[in-house]
């Protein structure tokens, strides 16, 4: 059986919807359905049982869980860069991926957790994973400061060498709606052209730098479901970055937008929110030596073939939801 929180999130789901391409249905989702859209991305899935993450917890504190788990993929989290609980997300994030992650250790289960790139702060310590610079990063805020947190746990206590860490760089795709002002740039901006025939984007703050040319690390959700699974299958150990290798700038992300949907380009700078000053990334470019340095088996995405794939694929679709290739039975 595998464990999968945050299922019915972004990449999670993305991540069963994958696992039913496999023709597998063994899978234990785990998250927090509330009272918005996230249980749209199950709709289509397969998977054995659905479970509140409170419910979940006190399997953890009880130190057994009702089924035979193989498998935890965890990435569960609350991931708004905004949230103001520093005392939730320590609990939240940190806490319990602690209790998750010693579970597995002492029961023999695979354990893949969820990092990100936001653990780099301003990025200038660089965008390698490199364990021996970790505690120099400075995150910018509460979120990547848990995630921060968890990182430096695992090798304080010595466990890079029997988990895998991954972290994302700027993740968009399929089946992200249900995060609201989150969203990918990709997912705004689609929206933005539809209804105003234009993109917005953030006027530069640092001199020298154009307006819209901020840069990041844009990578696929599909392309992260298949990074994890190689991870979870022992493709590596210890902490690892999922992006491109490649830095694509914010005017990039928007051509490829008009592109895809076969329109003139448009694009008009606003500026940028004063919460957001002092707290934001103008580059990040993930170092990722395993493309090359390992029999990596998969093909990562340029910016214009994920962005084409997303838009033409799913958010010009009546229903933009991840399906799996063919139907399983309930």
């Amino acid at each position: 059986m595998i464990v999968v929180t945050g299922g019915a999130g972004f990449i999670g789901s993305a991540l069963i919807c994958r696992l039913n391409d496999d023709m597998r249905k063994d899978i234990i989702v785990v998250d927090n359905l509330g009272q918005g859209d996230k249980w749209r991305n199950l709709a289509p899935l397969r998977y054995r049982e659905y479970i509140h993450k409170d419910a979940f917890h006190q399997f953890l504190r009880r130190g057994r869980m009702p089924w035979p788990v193989s498998c935890v993929i965890h990435l569960g989290a609350c991931s708004s860069t905004t949230e103001a609980n520093a005392d939730y997300l320590m609990h939240n994030n940190f806490r319990y991926s602690q209790r998750l992650c010693r579970f597995c250790l002492q029961n023999d289960i695979t354990f893949v957790y969820a990092s990100s790139a936001a653990t780099y702060g301003d990025g200038s310590m660089g965008f390698a994973a490199r364990i021996d610079q970790l505690r120099e990063l400075i995150p910018l805020n509460m979120y990547a400061y848990s995630k921060h947190l968890f990182d430096c746990w695992v090798v304080s206590e010595g466990l890079q060498e029997r988990v895998a860490g991954i972290k994302f760089f700027n993740v968009y795709g399929p089946n992200e709606y249900h995060k609201g002002h989150m969203r990918s740039v990709v997912a705004k901006a689609h929206a933005q052209v539809k209804n105003e025939g234009r993109i917005t984007l953030f006027k530069s703050t640092v001199p020298d730098l154009a307006d819209g040319d901020q840069k990041r690390d844009f990578v696929y959700v599909k392309d992260c479901v298949e990074f994890i699974l190689w991870a979870a299958r022992g493709g590596f150990k210890g902490i690892a970055n999922m992006g491109t290798g490649t830095a694509r700038s914010f005017n990039d992300l928007a051509k490829a937008v008009f592109a895809a949907l076969g329109r003139e380009c448009r694009i008009e700078y606003v500026d940028m929110p004063e919460t957001l000053r002092g707290a934001y990334q103008n580059f990040t470019q993930a170092e990722v030596p395993w493309i090359k340095d390992v029999d990596y088996p998969n093909p990562i995405r340029s910016l214009e073939d994920g962005v084409k794939d997303y838009v033409t694929e799913y958010l010009e679709k009546p229903y933009p939801y991840m399906r799996p290739k063919q139907p399983l039975e309930p």
